[in-house]
């Protein structure tokens, strides 16, 4: 990855100036220029876009225009990554049924912060390959409406009416030339420096979806 671009707002409650300036030093240590970007503004210009490798939103809830999600979506589907995590980019701009769709998902509701165990799925991939095949966590579990053909990597069980469920926590998933990441993971800062397993397969994420590799090893 050579250029990243991080937009960085919206609901305060997920720190999003902190969490970007995080990854943003992160991402630099791994050779990126980042730009930081504390408006939308940033999306109004279509062509500025196309000379970034990764766009990361971490701006929650808040609104999106028409014209600013063609072009982000224009950058996307002409092969830039997009990724993110939690809810800010997995609960932002929810009056924009398209851009949802674009992420592969869109946040409901979580129960309040308890212990749980997220697994690794059987899908061999780039961004998980060498990590844990299963870690504990402390934090929501967020229950999401999810684009079933999303490519799973992550997951955890959701417990409800006596049953537990299958919930993704982490997936992949093309879009036009473009690819996308998302984590459920990373409710606020300290929660990336309390497990370094979480931020490093964020980065994995962030850098993959920057990259100009296929979907998966071996495919064109």
């Amino acid at each position: 990855m050579k250029k990243a671009l991080i937009f960085h707002g919206g609901w305060e409650g997920h720190e999003p100036d902190a969490v970007s300036q995080f990854f943003a030093d992160a991402l630099r240590k791994r050779g990126a220029a980042v730009t930081r970007c504390g408006s939308l503004d940033c999306l109004d210009d279509a062509e500025a876009l196309l000379d970034f490798d990764l766009i990361m939103p971490c701006w929650t809830m808040g609104d999106l225009s028409e014209a600013r999600f063609k072009n982000l979506d224009a950058a996307v589907s002409s092969g830039i990554g997009l990724g993110g995590f939690h809810g800010g980019m997995g609960d932002a701009f929810r009056g924009n049924l398209w851009y949802q769709w674009l992420v592969g998902g869109q946040f409901v509701e979580h129960p309040e912060p308890r212990d749980y165990s997220v697994r690794l799925t059987p899908v061999a991939h780039p961004v998980t390959e060498g990590m844990p095949q299963r870690f504990d966590y402390h934090s929501e579990i967020y229950y999401m409406l999810v684009d079933p053909a999303n490519i799973v990597l992550a997951e955890t069980d959701y417990h409800s009416n006596g049953r537990d469920f299958a919930v993704p926590v982490v997936w992949v998933k093309p879009w036009g030339k473009g690819k996308v990441f998302y984590s459920a993971l990373g409710h606020q800062l300290q929660e990336f420096i309390d497990y370094p397993v979480v931020t490093e397969m964020t980065l994995r994420g962030l850098q993959w979806a920057a990259s100009q590799k296929p979907l998966f090893p071996g495919s064109s």
